[in-house]
């Protein structure tokens, strides 16, 4: 053996072989990895698979009572515009940067939103942003886009058509050549779907919406009558891992002040058929290998719909980052039987080889989808006026008592521990002396049942939400600050 051949195998990256070395990986990690985000929400849970894992968040929904929660003390009332702005606040500020530099290491950053802004701090500061290029994941991040990828790798949209409008004339015009009908449906390339998504069936909708659709290529669909379903993905070096498919719950006013707006998921066996489920996996493989030809790596989440008429599968929206719906997606019986969905986006970033059957893996995860049952609440202000919070609930486990009265049982670090419908996780954004306002969120209530039906909905749902909502108090501001909504969690 010549002497360099040593030093060479020294610099090999460590291969592992299979889930069990894998989780023994991690459970023996010793590179420092941190979530930055608004709260610890999406990622809350995985610092119990990963050693060295922290979350660093601005607003510390545990007062201090979360071991791998950091939250700088001294916070000046910020006016944000975007989670992006938060992530580069928190990157900046001294207090954050002694915490990770105590720590040691070369530190691995993850988090939902950041911009070009955030690559350049992270470079500035050496820390390794563990996600695709702010760059690549806007371009991927358009609805065209996703459209254009989508058909060229065979998951196909609702019947729709590509253009420009810039009257009724002109939107009836293209429908009628593409075949898509009157009563129509206008997605604008970027921005929150319930936000940038049009119902158009008459020329006095065109009118209220025109300002936001001329001028710019958009995304003109055939409206259907749908079921929407949520799936996240990892695009790994051996093919693309699909977690569990779960349903939206949109635009309930008691939870949300826009129409359509996204306020939660229902993880549940009906979610999909068998048969739909079989083509959705197939749709997100087929559309992460053609992000692969993009370059992009890890974590995505995907929209499927299934047309209730025709029974049709399509391709809905991609989300190209880590979504409000990992929170679910990590506590799954996958997860507990295999690993959660975050860690194999997590050894595409470490320096490690590794070898696993992802066709397996993706079956033994549809059949596991037969036992799942989770239900997510993402609970923002409907409206009113901006009020100065006096108290709020607190981040913890709550129990509905035999009279329909929600309780609070202890404080809990996250909601893997429930067990049954009767017992819920809520986790706080924000606490006594922030600002309560149209579109601020409230928290994220997380529960082991189902909280919507056909019907909307259900009682025990209203109950929880009601309950949550007394444990407010509140006082009108003479002078209130200027307030804006941010997207926090997805």
């Amino acid at each position: 053996m010549s002497e360099s051949q040593p030093a060479a195998l020294a610099l090999a990256p460590r291969s592992l072989n299979g889930l069990s070395e894998i989780r023994d990986f991690f459970r023996e990690n010793s590179s420092p990895v941190y979530f930055f985000g608004p709260t610890a929400f999406n990622l809350l849970g995985i610092d119990r698979w990963v050693r060295n894992f922290t979350y660093v968040a601005y607003f510390d929904s545990w007062d201090g009572g979360h071991p791998r929660v950091f939250s700088p003390r001294h916070k000046p009332y910020v006016k944000f515009g975007s989670s992006e702005e938060i992530n580069n606040y928190l990157l900046r500020d001294p207090e954050v940067q002694a915490f990770i530099g105590a720590r040691g290491g070369r530190p691995k950053v993850a988090m939902v939103f950041f911009d070009s802004e955030t690559e350049r701090i992270c470079a500035e500061l050496g820390y390794e942003i563990i996600l695709p290029s702010d760059a690549l994941r806007r371009r991927l991040d358009s609805k065209i886009v996703t459209t254009l990828l989508g058909n060229e790798a065979g998951a196909l949209s609702v019947p729709n058509v590509l253009a420009e409008v810039d009257s009724w004339d002109t939107l009836i015009r293209v429908a009628a050549d593409a075949g898509l009908g009157t009563d129509l449906v206008v997605q604008t390339a970027y921005g929150d779907s319930g936000k940038t998504t049009f119902f158009v069936a008459s020329q006095l909708d065109w009118a209220a919406h025109a300002g936001a659709i001329v001028g710019r290529q958009v995304k003109v669909m055939k409206r259907i009558n749908n079921r929407a379903t949520a799936v996240e993905a990892v695009l790994t070096r051996h093919g693309t891992v699909v977690g569990p498919f779960m349903t939206d719950l949109t635009g309930y006013p008691e939870l949300t002040p826009y129409r359509g707006g996204w306020c939660g998921n229902d993880l549940f066996p009906e979610a999909l058929s068998d048969v739909h489920r079989v083509k959705a996996i197939d749709f997100v493989q087929r559309l992460g290998g053609r992000l692969g030809q993009e370059g992009y790596k890890g974590f995505f989440e995907v929209d499927i719909l299934v047309d209730l008429d025709t029974d049709e599968v399509y391709l809905g929206e991609l989300n190209p980052r880590i979504s409000g719906v990992s929170s679910i997606t990590n506590v799954t019986a996958g997860a507990y039987a295999d690993i959660p969905l975050f860690l194999f986006h997590l050894l595409e970033y470490m320096d490690v080889d590794y070898t696993v059957d992802v066709e397996k893996i993706n079956e033994r995860w549809r059949a596991l989808a037969a036992h799942d049952i989770w239900t997510q609440v993402i609970m923002k202000e409907p409206g009113g006026s901006v009020q100065r919070i006096i108290s709020a609930p607190r981040t913890g486990t709550y129990r509905l008592s035999h009279d329909g009265q929600l309780n609070f049982l202890r404080g809990s670090h996250d909601w893997h521990p429930l067990s049954n419908a009767d017992e819920c996780f809520f986790l706080r954004v924000y606490a006594p002396g922030d600002y309560i306002f149209k579109g601020a969120d409230l928290g994220i209530l997380v529960s082991k049942g189902r909280m919507q039906t056909d019907a909307g909905l259900t009682d025990q749902a209203r109950r929880y939400i009601n309950g949550i909502r007394s444990l407010y108090v509140t006082e009108p501001i003479e002078q209130p600050p200027a307030v804006m909504p941010v997207a926090y969690v997805k």
